[in-house]
């Protein structure tokens, strides 16, 4: 046959040319059981060759038995997995020029969790980071991986003597099987090969038991973020959830943080949810402690008051549910034809009758900068989900000074029990922004009323909701935590208490050890009969209901202009901070965005708001696909939901938070 010619300034083709006559050439595959030290190994190959086929002729030529499925090939220069065996060489782009190397997929890491212990565990290096993440968390018994993600720890200034080794004791459960679509659980819902021995129960038991706090020397030694800038920093340590470890500069055996991402926790149930419940309560914890969230006096003695309690029962209780569990099937479908009465006559209920209303006297305070706290007393009334005042209750049947909507806006308590201050903190939104507002009451039955009646209204109910009453008892139970029992106040004064280990740097420098004791032990005495579930879920409802809860900063550059700016990113709002005097500029909520989008060429993110209201800014401390995933991923949370056989809805999280390469 005379050889195929080409008619100058035509384009080659390769389909035209047979197989048999495609050229040959040598291709470099290093092979991780080798060593680094070994040459990488030479194949003869063509460009029609699918990257199965170049697998097997590496592995032939290693002469090593061994299971090699797990393997697959990592193309160096590109950084990038080839993970599709069909591909062919010429599909990939691959030439002689390439370096290849054949590696597992999944390899040890090392994660630090919430509670401070390390594990050692194998996880997939390939997969996008979100993927991995999933598996952990079904390896671990975690619901809700969505919430939780991976971040490289601070560095560490490291002493001349110092040495590499971790600090704290390595739990290894690298022998753990990879996870899969479901994993088999024993009766206490405990993965089950974490029985196989006494060593890897004890690691069960670890994660889902509170333990006891570390010696003062190495809480001293933490990282304590103390500015809204240092804060900054930490959050641009997060991990790309679309990009696999590797492509990320993870290496075997590295060291990374496995903490709660999303401050929006859904469904959590006590008796399916041991490991994230107590990950949750020490990673809040952690977050009082370093100061990573500010909270007043009285509520630091609270939580160190239940941090005891917990301490003390972890020992002799787990975990469990406040409820009995279902023992079968009959019990099961009896709770549900109760529960659908209730919902059913509460139903007729609304609809025979017109929601109740709230009318007192109370103060009210707008704050404006430079200005000192003013209040002025007005009548008030509350009806349907909205606040209206008038200048006297006889003025009542008159138009109203201002009617207040509250539907969608914002609750937080300002309240201290000692000195009698009961205040409401209520951000309501507006077309350019948040409308901040202060109510005071005068005694504790008036603020449990009304604070409840404004988170009602914040979530789009009314007064006539059956959980109003409900809502109303937490609000007295909270407030009935911090008062002080002057008739126990003697009680247990003696004992000893790590106070270290219970309040945060500034009430150590501020009061001493035996100053703080008898403090601590008060508001234990309200707490003590809480059982083990109990204080936790309560740790976790005071944590959320403090003013800062959920904010993660990030420094940016607005669009026009100058100087450096704060932007806070919370699970339902975006705040725009002044970083020269440290005050709230603009809040705006999501739920009156219209849109965002990033510019990846200049790095820029651009968001639209109703009332024509438009930003941009350019983040400085962080990549803007961090901020980009934070947005897309809490409006996920909004809006998230489950099909009937509870898989997380995988591709709608990604095309929200996962880059160019999704939207």
């Amino acid at each position: 046959m005379p050889p195929l010619t080409c008619a100058v300034g035509e384009a080659w083709s390769r389909e035209l040319c047979p197989p048999f006559f495609m050229a040959s050439w040598d291709l470099s595959v290093s092979v991780e059981e080798l060593g680094v030290e070994a040459p990488p190994l030479k194949i003869s190959v063509t460009s029609d060759l699918h990257i199965g086929g170049v697998i097997l002729k590496v592995v032939e030529k290693t002469e090593i038995k061994k299971d090699w499925s797990d393997h697959a090939l990592w193309w160096e220069q590109k950084q990038q997995w080839l993970l599709k065996p069909s591909w062919t060489l010429d599909k990939c782009g691959i030439h002689a020029d390439a370096r290849l190397c054949l590696t597992p997929q999944h390899k040890p890491l090392r994660l630090v969790m919430p509670n401070l212990a390390t594990l050692r565990l194998r996880v997939c290096f390939s997969s996008p980071m979100f993927h991995t993440v999933i598996g952990i968390c079904k390896l671990l018994n975690i619901r809700h991986p969505e919430e939780l993600s991976l971040l490289w720890p601070v560095e560490e200034k490291k002493k001349k003597k110092q040495k590499d080794a971790d600090v704290n004791e390595v739990y290894d459960i690298t022998s753990a099987p990879l996870p899969t679509s479901s994993i088999d659980k024993l009766a206490n819902d405990m993965p089950a090969f974490f029985a196989n021995s006494p060593e890897t129960e004890a690691v069960y038991k670890m994660l889902s038991v509170s333990q006891p706090a570390p010696a003062p020397e190495t809480i001293a030694k933490m990282n304590r973020p103390t500015t809204k800038v240092d804060k900054a920093q930490i959050n641009s340590r997060w991990l790309d959830s679309s990009r696999s470890l590797l492509q990320q500069g993870v290496k075997e055996n590295d060291k990374l943080l496995f903490r709660f991402k999303y401050y929006s926790f859904h469904d959590l149930e006590p008796q399916s949810d041991a490991v994230r419940l107590t990950q949750l309560y020490e990673q809040a914890k952690w977050a009082i402690l370093l100061e990573e969230i500010d909270c007043t006096e009285e509520e630091m003695m609270l939580f160190a008051a239940l941090q005891y309690h917990i301490g003390k029962v972890s020992l002799t209780e787990q975990l469990v549910a406040t409820c009995p569990a279902m023992d079968d099937l009959d019990s099961a479908l009896q709770c549900l034809e109760v529960k659908m009465e209730e919902e059913y006559s509460a139903e007729e209920m609304l609809d025979t009758m017109t929601a109740p209303e709230l009318h007192d006297y109370l103060k009210i305070f707008r704050p404006k900068k430079q200005t000192l706290k003013k209040y002025k007393q007005f009548w008030f009334t509350f009806k349907d989900m909205s606040i209206s005042y008038y200048k006297s209750k006889e003025e009542s049947c008159k138009e109203p000074i201002q009617q207040m909507n509250l539907k969608g806006c914002e609750v937080a308590p300002d309240v201290s029990v000692a000195t009698q201050k009961f205040c409401i903190r209520l951000l309501i939104p507006e077309p350019e922004g948040m409308n901040e507002v202060y109510l005071r009451c005068d005694n504790e039955q008036q603020y449990s009323k009304w604070m409840a009646a404004c988170r009602l209204a914040s979530k789009g109910k009314t007064l006539a909701d059956a959980s109003f009453s409900t809502e109303v008892q937490s609000i007295q139970s909270f407030l009935a935590m911090q008062r002080t029992s002057s008739s126990n106040k003697a009680a247990q004064t003696d004992e000893s208490i790590n106070t270290h280990s219970l309040v945060s740097p500034r009430y150590q420098k501020k009061y001493k050890p035996k100053q703080l004791t008898p403090r601590i032990l008060e508001a234990y005495q309200n707490v003590a009969q809480l059982s083990l579930t109990d204080t936790i879920l309560k740790f976790l409802q005071i944590w959320q209901a403090l003013p800062d809860f959920g904010l993660s900063y990030f420094i940016v550059r607005f669009k026009g202009c100058r100087k450096d700016e704060v932007l806070g990113i919370a699970n339902n709002r975006l705040i725009r901070i002044d970083l020269g005097v440290d005050e709230v500029v603009k809040t705006w909520r999501y739920n009156t965005m219209k849109q965002w989008n990033v510019n990846w060429d200049i790095k820029q993110v651009a968001i639209e708001f109703n009332g024509n209201v438009n930003i941009a800014f350019g983040c400085v401390t962080a990549n803007c696909k961090i901020v980009h995933e934070y947005i897309g991923g809490y409006i996920f949370m909004s809006t998230r939901s489950r099909e009937k056989n509870n898989t997380l809805n995988e591709e709608l999280f990604h095309q929200l938070t996962g880059g160019h390469e999704a939207l």
